[in-house]
């Protein structure tokens, strides 16, 4: 039996197998560990300081393991992408730019090149390793620790909505309006309407990124014990890209963003106050049921929202997030 685990554990590792059925989350989160440390070359400190965020909750991880059906298993991915994950999604220009492998630099390509870019963004959702399952069940306020953890930080909205749209443009924050947040998202909306039809991949098609899988049976509003965390590992869908070289922003999870209420509360202006939760992207049952609108610089209403950092911020089985990086 031991044996038998062991091998697991180091499928898990390489990144070639799904988490045995009888496997805890516990036990799951320990193997993400070794892959953050292995695959990310996280330092002991940083590992250290992961652990105990994540000993805080009794839920964050890649989903309940007694209801999560993944509809694809890391190895079944990586035959799909006919290459590994390493020679295919390591780029030598980004990471001289962002200091690390599996991370984008934020510019705007009418003006600027990679080089001019002053933040670069994760390439794929937290644990930001190809061919893994997101991490959900986490709050707002769990994201920007472990981000901070590693030396990044939350992004801020239109950060997350350039990278989507494949052009970082000046903030357009209408703090005029604040602190109502449906009326600055009304107004931002409106600016932006005519690019309703543009998402990460461009103009909507089925099957490009990781929308075709189902809720539970059981899901009955957002229970843990009810709701499978139904993701596909990250990276599955190559074709899921965005311009500026982001994968998944559309489906799989979605993902905590910081919404700044005044220019006080801008992470990109490295403030560690931060403003109000934003929740953007589709998840992983988009090409089945559109659970509401949503394009590249669409902002959502107001859901379950509260200050980024408050401990009773959001968490559920299709979110996730992603981190940034200021490199200027």
């Amino acid at each position: 039996m031991i044996k038998i685990r062991s091998l697991a554990v180091a499928a898990l590792i390489c990144g070639l197998a799904t988490p045995l059925a009888a496997q805890t989350l516990k036990e799951n989160n320990e193997l993400l560990f070794k892959q953050l440390q292995q695959k990310r070359g996280l330092t002991n400190s940083e590992i250290a300081k992961v652990k105990k965020i994540f000993a805080g909750s009794a839920i964050i991880g890649q989903g309940n393991p007694k209801v999560t059906r993944h509809p694809l298993t890391p190895e079944q991915a990586r035959a799909k992408l006919g290459q590994s994950p390493e020679s295919l999604y390591k780029n030598a220009r980004f990471r001289r730019i962002c200091g690390e492998d599996y991370m984008a630099p934020l510019y705007d390509p009418a003006t600027e090149r990679p080089e001019d870019a002053k933040a670069c963004v994760d390439m794929f959702e937290y644990p930001n390793i190809p061919l893994t399952y997101p991490v959900v069940w986490v709050k707002a306020s769990e994201a920007a620790a472990l981000c901070n953890a590693e030396g990044k930080r939350l992004g801020d909205a239109h950060e997350w909505e350039g990278a989507s749209a494949g052009a970082l443009l000046e903030p357009d924050y209408r703090f005029d309006l604040a602190p109502s947040v449906p009326a600055m998202r009304a107004a931002h909306n409106a600016k932006w309407a005519s690019t309703s039809n543009v998402y990460s991949i461009g103009t909507w098609q089925k099957g490009i990124c990781a929308t075709n899988s189902t809720k539970s049976a059981t899901c009955n509003g957002g229970s843990f014990n009810g709701c499978g965390s139904n993701t596909y590992p990250t990276g599955s869908f190559p074709q899921c890209k965005s311009p500026l070289g982001v994968y998944d922003l559309d489906g799989n999870a979605a993902e905590h963003m910081n919404l700044p209420l005044a220019p006080d509360q801008m992470a990109s202006r490295g403030s560690t106050k931060l403003g109000v939760t934003e929740m953007k992207g589709s998840w992983f049952i988009w090409d089945k049921v559109r659970a509401h609108p949503h394009w590249s610089r669409w902002r959502a209403p107001f859901w379950h929202g509260t200050r980024v950092l408050s401990p009773g911020s959001h968490a559920n089985y299709h979110l996730g997030f992603r981190c940034f990086k200021t490199i200027k």
